[in-house]
């Protein structure tokens, strides 16, 4: 698909915190284009995790319109929500939130046995993704058998296995060393630039920022800054 994947107008979110609205959001407008690659920044309370966990379709917003893939979020019900976020959604976290005791391959597989996808085609689907990460000897160890830099391999190929319009990667290098963090952003960059995936990702390292094409800054609720690469 062509066009916006991501249109957002006069987004707001306010959250009570102790008798206290804190206003999250301030009236956020952003387009994303389809096979776009775009970093969102922000120091910490900028208002950029709310505007992930609103992408993400995690949360919803007080008011506003999120246009996902040419559908109005806000007006699905949790069902719908999250029928459209295994469709048209792959997360990459920090953390990875890999499942421990279950294998690379099972992994991968897991956002397509809640898609109805049959067994057969599951395992091939999961098998080439892994194998496309650099993991194909790598499809029955499990979690605590990898580096960090496999598990977050592991993750990406989970997040794309269901061929999503959408990459929502959010601080994905946070628990990586330097030299790693560069091999996944070259990743994520290969994926983009060769498979045209649409990456959104939140980061506040500017050399992490530095592989999008565009990046855009938060600060108190609202997107201030621009720049392109």
């Amino acid at each position: 698909m062509s066009g916006p994947v991501i249109e957002v107008s006069e987004l707001h979110k306010t959250y009570a915190l102790d008798g206290v609205d804190v206003h999250a959001l301030r009236g956020i407008d952003l387009t994303v284009q389809a096979g776009e690659f775009v970093a969102i920044m922000g120091p910490s309370g900028s208002g950029k995790s709310t505007l992930m966990n609103i992408l993400g379709c995690l949360d919803a917003p007080d008011r506003g319109r999120y246009i996902l893939q040419g559908r109005d979020v806000t007006e699905l019900d949790p069902d719908q929500l999250a029928e459209l976020r295994n469709r048209e959604i792959g997360f990459v976290f920090q953390n990875f939130n890999l499942l421990p005791r279950t294998s690379a391959l099972e992994n991968v597989e897991t956002p397509l046995i809640y898609a109805g996808i049959g067994r057969a085609e599951r395992r091939r689907r999961a098998t080439e993704a892994l194998q496309r990460m650099g993991l194909g000897d790598r499809l029955a160890s499990q979690p605590s058998q990898l580096s960090g830099g496999q598990q977050q391999r592991v993750a990406i190929a989970r997040a794309l296995v269901t061929r999503p319009a959408l990459v929502l990667a959010d601080e994905p290098t946070g628990n990586l060393d330097t030299a790693t963090s560069g091999d996944i952003m070259s990743t994520l960059g290969t994926l983009h630039r060769d498979a045209g995936v649409t990456v959104l990702l939140i980061t506040h390292e500017h050399d992490i920022a530095a592989h999008a094409q565009r990046t855009l800054v938060v600060r108190d609720g609202r997107l201030i800054e621009e720049t392109t690469t």
